[in-house]
């Protein structure tokens, strides 16, 4: 849609001047973002993520709970039978913990926006 130059400076009085004049009228203090476009910015961190066996070991609590994840990751063939040995022998061996930190709710929110 082309708009004619007087019918611009008529909808746009005050944008016309500064265009004419190239003096801004209205500084700009901040580069923060609105609210709207940070959250869009942060969920863009984890588009297209897909959790793995270890992501999902890491928001456990037990072992019992370390294993029941290994156990239908495996059954459903998402991890070879060679690799949740490899898990089991670690969880075995060193604790739930050895995955990484306790993933609390909100993990991926508050990560996302680093």
């Amino acid at each position: 849609m082309e708009v004619d130059r007087g019918t611009f400076k008529k909808m746009f009085p005050h944008l016309t001047d500064e265009i004419e004049t190239e003096e801004p009228k209205v500084g700009v203090n901040s580069t923060t973002p609105s609210s709207l476009a940070e959250e869009r910015m942060t969920m863009k961190r984890f588009d297209d993520y897909n959790p793995d066996v270890v992501d999902f070991i890491c928001r456990c609590d037990s072992e019992n709970q370390a294993h029941e994840i290994i156990d239908y990751l495996e059954k459903r063939g998402e991890i070879s039978r060679k690799y949740a040995q490899k898990l089991r022998t670690q969880l075995k061996k060193k604790g739930v913990r050895s995955f990484g930190a306790k993933r609390e709710e909100g993990y991926y929110l508050r990560e996302s926006s680093h």
